[in-house]
């Protein structure tokens, strides 16, 4: 998905996935949260020639030259607007498609699959993402990936992602970070993740 240097609109209203996860976490998690993000990396770039790069080129370079501001506020830019679409009010059940034959092949089943993704994003510690990816090879991968790291600068293609820093769950969920985790199988998007392979 193109993902450009400006707060792109959700995929559905902001009460579409009440509630599970509220209106007044949408407020917080994408309106001032996933906002600042994209008004900082906006102010990093300015009246620089980064402003004519995309966000996945930004998060290289900052990645690259070891430059903390630009690479945090890039790809937590980026991961963000990933992880709306990892959500839908018509997500959850069972995988369909490639992505539950993939599942099936790489990690056994869905059962397996679902329990070692869950048990990563509840036992990330402090703040960070839970990543499904497809290697080079094209094999599934569950990464855990601290504070703003994305599996774009691992040179793996990004399937799906749940947000496990706090502010993605506490207004809903306080410190129960494990019933968030399992809440997101009810609204987990798999149409967004057939997209996300490469066959």
């Amino acid at each position: 998905m193109k993902i450009t240097q400006t707060l792109p609109e959700l995929p559905y209203d902001k009460n579409a996935l009440n509630p599970l996860i509220t209106e007044e976490t949408f407020d917080y998690h994408y309106g001032k949260h996933h906002a600042a993000y994209v008004n900082n990396l906006s102010g990093l770039v300015k009246d620089t020639e980064l402003v004519d790069l995309s966000v996945e080129e930004i998060i290289q370079k900052g990645y690259a030259e070891n430059n903390a501001a630009l690479f945090n506020n890039a790809a937590q830019h980026w991961n963000h607007s990933f992880f709306w679409h990892c959500l839908s009010p018509n997500g959850g059940k069972a995988p369909e498609g490639k992505i539950g034959e993939l599942i099936v092949r790489d990690f056994g089943d869905f059962e397996q699959f679902k329990e070692q993704f869950s048990t990563t994003a509840t036992k990330l510690f402090g703040a960070g993402w839970a990543w499904l990816a497809q290697d080079e090879k094209g094999k599934l991968e569950i990464l855990p990936m601290k504070d703003a790291h994305t599996p774009l600068t691992a040179h793996k293609k990004p399937i799906l992602t749940l947000d496990v820093w706090e502010h993605a769950y506490y207004i809903d969920y306080r410190n129960a970070r494990p019933k968030f985790v399992e809440s997101f199988w009810e609204i987990v998007n798999w149409d967004f993740a057939n997209k996300n392979l490469k066959i």
